[in-house]
């Protein structure tokens, strides 16, 4: 038997733990000579022990070699890995490996080049864009609002005169509503809504029946029933909720009663047609000239919105709608009286919207309520109608006569 059989170490070696590629249980001595001298052995670099893996089995350091209690394979020894950076997640051998780029802290710094290694040249910030301006309602169901009421309003007048003082003293008794209630959710302002709203209506039919005689007579009673009803309830804020109460029952519908008096001349629709015309088109001069070219606040504490190009072209807009209207839908009527009614409607509907503006803000609130889309509410649209109505039945009597 030579010195590689079972029975005993060759000569020079001995027993020690098994080894890939040798016998079990045997370790092979390492030869003498200059090669594995000591000094130069501590230079060298041993190779890893590589364990026995059964054909077909698992390679890449998964279950099998986690159960076996071995380690996965890994070092710069082997091609297909990398080593890790200390900034990078630990990944198992045999696990697709992420991506170890360099990430940057900020995801909107550029990434650094791979061939200069510096960040990649940005193209410096142009000017900033221009906003595109925004009217700030849904202009859609804003106009479709409009053109259903504008009918509404037509089809009444040229009808029945009475349909269409039922229509006013509708709008009076909601916008009553909508302003009662703004006042008593903002302010805690209870103006009695029944006298109001009761009185309201016979103020609106007073009128159109009696005259400027019944619509005094109307709102005088009007302001005795609120001063009556607000004393079935507690003293505390009995001022304040009456006068709120006669506030609203001048500034609501005995202002609309003016419609209805105009109402009562021969030509009375056309004149109540031409009222609405020209309100309606002052608004809408304002609000085109001054949402293309407005620059100059007209009372920004009031109403931002608003500027002194806007009230030019509610002039503009107004005086060239009332000439077309007095000399073609008057009777009596001439041009340049047009021009001056046309001149007063813009500046009474300023001078209303920006009235109702200061309420709103008093309140601390957009809209008085929400029941037209894209107006907001029955009060949003009267804003303007309401201070012109008499500025408007005033001039025709002037101009024209009661008719």
């Amino acid at each position: 038997m030579n010195d590689s059989s079972w029975g005993a170490p060759p000569r020079g070696g001995q027993w020690g733990p098994p080894d890939q590629g040798h016998h079990p249980g045997f370790a092979p001595a390492a030869p003498a000579g200059p090669a594995y001298d000591g000094h130069e052995a501590q230079q060298t670099r041993p190779m890893p022990i590589v364990p026995d893996v059964p054909a077909g089995g698992d390679t890449g350091g998964g279950q099998d070699d986690r159960d076996r209690g071995t380690a996965p394979l890994s070092g710069p020894l082997f091609r297909d890995e990398l080593p890790q950076r200390p900034d990078q997640p630990w990944q198992p051998h045999g696990q697709p490996r992420q991506d170890r780029s360099p990430q940057p802290e900020n995801p909107q710094e550029p990434m650094p080049s791979p061939q200069s290694g510096a960040p990649q040249p940005t193209e410096p910030p142009g000017p900033p864009r221009k906003q595109k301006k925004r009217a700030g309602r849904d202009l859609r169901a804003a106009i479709g609002v409009g053109v259903g009421l504008g009918a509404v309003i037509v089809a009444s007048l040229f009808v029945v005169k009475a349909v269409f003082v039922g229509v006013i003293a509708v709008a009076v008794v909601v916008g009553l509503w909508e302003l009662t209630s703004r006042l008593q959710e903002r302010k805690s302002i209870r103006a009695p809504l029944v006298p109001l709203a009761v009185g309201g209506a016979a103020m609106v039919v007073a009128g159109y029946v009696r005259g400027a005689e019944g619509a005094w007579v109307a709102m005088a009673l009007t302001a005795l029933a609120v001063l009556v009803w607000r004393m079935t309830e507690s003293p505390e804020g009995y001022l304040k909720d009456v006068t709120a109460g006669v506030f609203a029952a001048f500034y609501v519908p005995f202002l609309a009663t003016f419609v209805a008096l105009m109402l009562t001349a021969d030509d009375g629709p056309w004149r109540v047609l031409t009222f609405l015309v020209l309100t309606v088109v002052s608004d809408t001069g304002a609000y085109a000239v001054g949402w293309r070219f407005g620059k100059h606040k007209l009372a920004p504490r009031i109403s931002p919105g608003k500027t002194r190009e806007g009230l030019l072209g509610a002039v503009a807009f107004a005086m060239a709608a009332g000439a077309l209207c007095m000399e073609f839908a008057i009777d009596g009527g001439t041009w340049w009286q047009g021009l001056l009614l046309g001149l007063a409607v813009a500046a009474s509907a300023t001078l209303g919207d920006l009235g109702e503006s200061m309420i709103k803000r008093d309140l601390g609130i957009k809209d008085m309520g929400t029941l037209l889309p894209g107006h907001g509410g029955i009060m949003d649209r009267l804003d303007s109608l309401l201070p012109t109505a008499p500025v408007v039945w005033l001039l025709f009597v002037i101009f024209v006569g009661t008719g």
